[in-house]
């Protein structure tokens, strides 16, 4: 008998694993020093990016390079929050992520008056000025920047630990509420656009609303992470915060991971956080080295990593449907 079915069992059991595995992690700092907690906070940081950069390319068929913008406004928002705004630091990282998804909402209609290669551009111009502007705010300490002074009362292990639980909090929600979005209506309209703009706008997707959407979750997500970012450095300045390299690892993850799929981010993150933890101290050839995987991968496996162990495992994230 056939069915239809949007999940089989590895599938199910893939998510049963997913849960065990967030779980897991939301129990290390009892277990493990704060140095790996701290580290392991780089990793949800890059879990989220990976995540909201494929969100946009993957699905909304949005190639930018200016996300660095979204993490540098979230990165600021925390301070300008705490700081000068008397609110808790870390209450204040949801806070942050959605004023960056309301300065994405001008900047939007700015980014898609562009299209192709010139939306790309466009959007790294767009990251620049938000940079420049900033950089020009007394307060959040201008072109020198700025530190989170109001965590110092907390204990140092207290405050990386809740540091830890709220960048993992936001990595799972960023994860979860990506794949519950895709999973709606709403995702098979994406999936439409992805595939062809014109034949989804002649079904009746309302293409460009469908984009707004994405572009505005995606800059929540990178303020979200720009948000952890600023706890777990203390501080942040301009150039570190809004460097279009950000843009280049988001990329990177996606693609290598697997674009088109909530997997392969999270396998291209993985990776990527390795491969920095391994050779970050080696300069320039870690950059050599970065850049050689992402060729080879890209020659052996163009649809990514996960592209060739999907093939073998399943999907643990499903959303679509197929015949059982």
């Amino acid at each position: 008998m056939t069915a239809v079915a949007r999940s089989g069992r590895a599938g199910r059991l893939g998510l049963a694993g997913a849960v065990v595995v967030a779980l897991v992690l939301a129990s290390a700092p009892y277990v493990v020093t704060s140095d790996v907690t701290h580290t392991l906070v780089d990793l949800f940081v890059l879990v989220v990016l990976a995540t909201m950069w494929n969100l946009l390319a993957g699905y909304g068929g949005l190639v930018s390079v200016g996300q660095q913008a979204y993490l540098g406004v979230g990165a600021y928002a925390v301070i300008a929050l705490s700081v000068h705004g008397g609110v808790n630091a870390f209450l204040a990282v949801p806070i942050a992520a959605v004023l960056t998804a309301v300065l994405a909402v001008p900047l939007s209609f700015l980014a898609f008056r562009l299209h192709g290669g010139y939306f790309a551009i466009g959007t790294w111009v767009l990251a620049e000025v938000v940079k420049l502007i900033t950089a020009q705010i007394g307060p959040l300490g201008k072109g020198s920047g700025a530190s989170l002074t109001t965590v110092s009362s907390y204990d140092p292990d207290i405050r990386v630990a809740y540091t830890y639980w709220v960048g993992l909090a936001v990595a799972v929600a960023s994860v979860g509420g990506v794949y519950w979005l895709l999973c709606s209506r709403i995702g098979l309209q994406l999936t439409a656009v992805r595939d062809d703009e014109g034949a989804a706008a002649a079904t009746g997707v309302r293409v460009t609303r469908a984009k707004r959407l994405v572009y505005l979750i995606a800059g929540a997500g990178a303020g979200g992470a720009g948000a952890i970012v600023c706890l777990n450095t203390l501080t942040v300045q301009p150039e570190s915060v809004f460097s279009v390299q950000w843009s280049a690892y988001m990329i990177f993850m996606a693609v290598v991971g697997g674009l088109g799929t909530i997997e392969g981010p999270l396998l291209g993150a993985l990776l990527f956080f390795a491969l920095q933890q391994t050779l970050a101290a080696q300069g320039t050839v870690y950059l050599i080295i970065l850049g050689a995987v992402g060729i080879v991968v890209m020659l052996l496996a163009p649809r990514g990593l996960w592209g060739v162990v999907s093939g073998r495992t399943g999907e643990v994230f499903p959303v679509g449907y197929r015949l059982r």
